[in-house]
């Protein structure tokens, strides 16, 4: 008899941590792809990284919400992925708050690091040091938020390119090199489009995704 009362009291606790867990994830409105579409940096533009986005989520158990990706466009029609992503604020899969506004996000106060800025599943993506390393995470977006001005390609012909050009990317890990190694948005220009030009750098084709509200 006191077998079958602990039995069924480890059996309460796992469905009390398997609900708290499903609460947490229902709660969540930012994570770190936990991989790419795996064609580059050929998302198909935006609306088709806004797709992964939703797919990545639905797949982790989280519905119903409109996810967009951290990433901006160039030229006419252009758009600044901090324009995209609602106005927070944000908590990853284990109910972390990465950031509580746009501008919070963008400040020296938002929360996004490795330990923090992880995927849709509650993973750690691998950084600098770890094999593979995959630190270098596509946003087109500089700093503060917006789209690079000028005639040089730092969207990957906004996100349909496979092949020539480059991106901006960030660094998920806030280290390694680059003209801003610790910047999770805006560390260094990509060495290509390709998989194999986004691996050769130290990423995989990895994008930040938010909930809008």
């Amino acid at each position: 008899m006191k077998k079958a009362i602990i039995f069924m009291a480890v059996i309460a606790l796992f469905a009390l941590a398997a609900q708290t867990m499903m609460a947490q994830d229902a709660d969540m409105s930012f994570f770190l792809t936990s991989k790419g579409p795996g064609d580059g940096a050929n998302l198909g533009g935006l609306e088709g990284a806004d797709a992964h986005c939703t797919a990545l989520a639905e797949a982790a158990g989280v519905t119903g919400k409109t996810w967009r990706a951290y990433l901006s466009t160039t030229g006419s029609g252009g758009v600044n992925a901090k324009d995209r992503i609602g106005t927070g604020p944000w908590h990853n899969a284990n109910g972390v708050q990465v950031a509580s506004s746009v501008a919070d996000l963008h400040s020296d106060n938002n929360k996004l690091s490795k330990e923090n800025s992880i995927s849709e599943k509650g993973g750690m993506i691998n950084g600098r040091g770890d094999d593979p390393n995959r630190h270098d995470i596509l946003t087109g977006t500089q700093m503060d938020g917006t789209a690079a001005s000028g005639s040089d390609d730092t969207t990957c012909s906004n996100w349909t390119s496979n092949g020539e050009g480059s991106a901006f990317v960030g660094h998920h890990d806030r280290q390694g090199g680059g003209a801003n190694p610790t910047s999770w948005n805006q560390a260094h220009g990509s060495r290509g489009c390709s998989q194999q030009d986004l691996i050769g750098t130290g990423g995989d084709g990895y994008f930040y995704c938010f909930v809008t509200n």
